[in-house]
This record gives structure tokens, sequence and C-alpha cells, in this order.
């Protein structure tokens, strides 16, 4: 299975994929300013599925000691790249976040699990994967899950292509929450669409106290031709206001990205 997930990703070019436009770089602006405000200093953070860094090397300019890791072997030869042009040092490496073993228990003040769960369509596989992130978080650490919105994802994907505008396509998303890479109608590879109310539960049963959750980018995505037409001006505006309404609970369910943080 997780083959097809490092094959879609090893031809994809997830390094631009929050730089190209603003109806993307709205996902990395806004979480970024949520980011730093809930970090204190000098934290060590563990971003365990970083893609090609950008999360993982804005935290690290801000003078945290990150350690940086993907499954998917292009991306970590990324991020090797863009260090080579950094002063710091930062520990990157190819790893499964089901299987962190590599790693001792209570090592990290923070961990980012900012991917992992749109590929986890297996539930043993999604506990595995909190498991080792709790296992490896220092208590009173944070643990920062990014998820895909299950409401959210038909609508996305049936407006850019009418191809995925199927009933069928549609139930399935909405009742299961997964798509197989061998899906007739598979619009990416094998992913995991979440509701607010399953991570909510999630977070509860490891016992974390729920501190923020917020959505990355809204609706943004969906108007992406009238939002790259705006000046930079226009597009501040509208970040401050997504800014302002983001950890409302009816947006969590309508965003293309949402992120829950908890407290060990």
């Amino acid at each position: 299975m997780k083959e097809h997930i490092i094959n879609s990703y090893e031809n994809y070019r997830e390094e631009t994929r929050l730089t190209s436009n603003n109806a993307r770089r709205i996902e990395f602006l806004n979480t970024t300013r949520i980011l730093d405000e809930l970090l204190g200093e000098n934290q060590k953070i563990l971003d365990c599925a970083a893609g090609t860094g950008i999360y993982a090397f804005h935290l690290a300019d801000k003078g945290h000691d990150v350690t940086a890791t993907d499954i998917t072997p292009r991306h970590v030869e990324v991020m090797n790249q863009t260090l080579a042009s950094k002063s710091y040092d930062m520990t990157t490496g190819v790893m499964d976040a089901t299987d962190m073993s590599r790693f001792a228990d209570e090592s990290f003040d923070v961990v980012l699990n900012m991917g992992p769960f749109y590929h986890l369509i297996d539930e043993d596989q999604r506990q595995k994967c909190m498991a080792e992130c709790l296992r490896v978080l220092k208590k009173g650490g944070l643990l920062l899950t990014a998820y895909i919105p299950r409401f959210y994802v038909f609508q996305y994907v049936a407006l850019s292509d009418k191809n995925f505008l199927d009933a069928g396509l549609a139930k399935q998303l909405v009742t299961t929450g997964v798509l197989h890479h061998d899906d007739e109608k598979c619009f990416w590879t094998d992913t995991y669409y979440a509701t607010k109310e399953e991570m909510e539960h999630l977070y509860k049963e490891y016992g974390l106290e729920i501190t923020d959750h917020f959505a990355q980018d809204g609706l943004t995505p969906t108007f992406a031709a009238t939002v790259d037409h705006w000046t930079e001006e226009e597009f501040k505006i509208w970040c401050d206001y997504h800014y302002s309404v983001c950890r409302e609970s009816s947006l969590l369910g309508a965003s293309n990205h949402v992120i829950i943080v908890g407290k060990k």
C-alpha cells in the first residue's frame, strides 16, 4: 500500500506546493503565524512527515532544534540540498511515521504530524502513528496533526474536474472517508479524510488536552483563480480575515486542510 503513496509523491513537486500561488500560500502563511504563537523559544521539534521541509526550515530559521523526516526519499534529498545553504545543522532521514523506533521515549518538545493521517487508510495504522507520536513526545509537549476534512474533499474535486462529479464517489467519501489508489474514480492515491469529531475523539482517547483546532486554508482553494488575481494588499486582507475566523467550528469542516493541537 505505502509504495503507491511514495510513488505519488516521488512524481509530484511538493517543494512548490505551498508557494506557487496565493491560494496555496495562505495555508503556509496562516499555519506559520499560529505556529509562531503556539511555540516557545528553543524547542526540540520532530517534523515526522516534513515533505520537502517548508515548515521544518521555517522553524529552524526561528532557532528551534528541528529533526525532519519523511517516507519519500526524494523529499529527504530536497531537504538535504536546502540544508547545504543553511548555517545550522538539521537531522534528516527517511522514516515511516508509524515506526519511530530510532527515537527514544520523550525526545521532543513538539511533534508535527503534518501529513501521515492523509494516507493512513487503516485504523490500526493511524493508531500506530498516534502511539509513536506520543511516545517520543515529552510530558507537557504539543502534538499537531493535520488532516483533510471529509465533507470538503468531494466539493473540491468535483469543482476541479467534472469527471469526479460522481454520486458513487460522493457516497464513498462521505460514508467511509477512504479513497484507494485502485478505485475507479481515484483522484490521488490511498487517502483518509477525517471529521472534526473523529479527530477530537482520537485526541481525547489518547488523553490529550485539545489546545487549538484551526483551518489552515479554509475555502480559498475553491476560488483559486480569483485569489491569484488579487494584489498583495488585497491578499493580506483576506489572510487576516481567514486568521480571524480560522478557529470557528463551522469552518473546520469546510477547509481544505485543518490542524488539531493537543498537549500531552
